[in-house]
């Protein structure tokens, strides 16, 4: 069972895990550098992508086994097609409201197949963890798990939230939630607020163009995307420099840019993940 009473005089070691789509992987691959060097969570705070990580270990433990069947989890993800290439066909669909629920489904169905279950709350998890939306209509950061007894299954649906792949998450208290990485893309800050001595950050964002900007409107977007996600990035970190928190940030990128959406590489990124993280724990010490 999580803890969920605060003690500001406790140490606790986030693993703030920040999002990025089919990178994710290099989560994957880093996590496992992170558990060889007996480095061990005591609080995981997740944002999209990484939130579907952090909740794979919070519902799983954070072991050896855990780390094989999420990667066993990642290449099924590439089969379920969650973020379909044709992002600009989406993004015209939405436009004109045509876009349906196919993919709120398509979402739903592979947390359901991940052990997130309509009835599992956070208080059942075995690691506590956090998870972060954004609210439409506050302009704020909504943070799922400080309720023990919020659904884990809605956390997911709130932080993964990405038009125009899926539907924001109406809430009957007003709330329009979508991704987090609209306010928090690397959760430094969700993770001070929950009190988090120390963190180790595995930060999925990649200022590489994943082609030229030209006169397209995707690119253009993707490129603003990626502006305002560095300069939160550079806050928290500014942020956790006042209050005294050592930030170890790794910023995991593939040899090549990888588009949010291309899951065809997530054994490839496994390897990658490990040896930055592992060069980059090998720095530490």
């Amino acid at each position: 069972m999580a803890e969920y009473s605060e003690h500001a005089d406790t140490r606790c070691l986030a693993f703030v895990l920040g999002g990025g789509g089919a990178r994710g992987a290099l989560q994957v691959g880093a996590l496992r550098a992170l558990w060889e060097a007996g480095l061990r969570p005591d609080l995981l705070v997740g944002t999209s992508a990484g939130g579907v990580n952090a909740t794979y270990l919070a519902l799983h433990g954070f072991s050896k086994e855990t780390l094989s069947s999420l990667e066993e989890a990642s290449r099924r993800a590439a089969e379920a097609d969650l973020l379909p290439a044709n992002y600009l066909w989406l993004t015209v669909r939405v436009l004109f409201s045509r876009m349906g629920i196919v993919n709120e489904h398509r979402f739903r169905r592979f947390f359901l197949e991940l052990g997130v279950t309509p009835e599992l709350r956070f208080g059942q998890l075995v690691h506590r963890a956090i998870l972060v939306a954004a609210d439409l209509h506050a302009g704020r950061p909504v943070l799922y798990g400080q309720d023990p007894a919020q659904s884990v299954l809605e956390g997911l649906l709130a932080t993964t939230a990405l038009p125009p792949w899926s539907y924001p998450l109406v809430k009957e208290n007003g709330e329009l939630l979508i991704d987090g990485g609209l306010v928090s893309n690397v959760p430094i800050e969700p993770a001070l607020a929950q009190g988090a001595t120390e963190v180790i950050a595995l930060d999925l964002v990649d200022p590489r163009p994943i082609e030229p900007l030209g006169r397209r409107f995707g690119p253009f977007v993707i490129r603003v995307l990626t502006t305002v996600e560095l300069r939160q990035i550079e806050l928290e970190l500014e942020l956790a420099e006042a209050r005294g928190v050592k930030v170890r940030r790794i910023p995991l990128r593939g040899e090549k840019p990888i588009p949010v959406w291309d899951f065809t590489q997530v054994d490839a990124l496994f390897k990658r993940g490990y040896d930055l993280a592992a060069r980059a724990i090998a720095s530490w010490k």
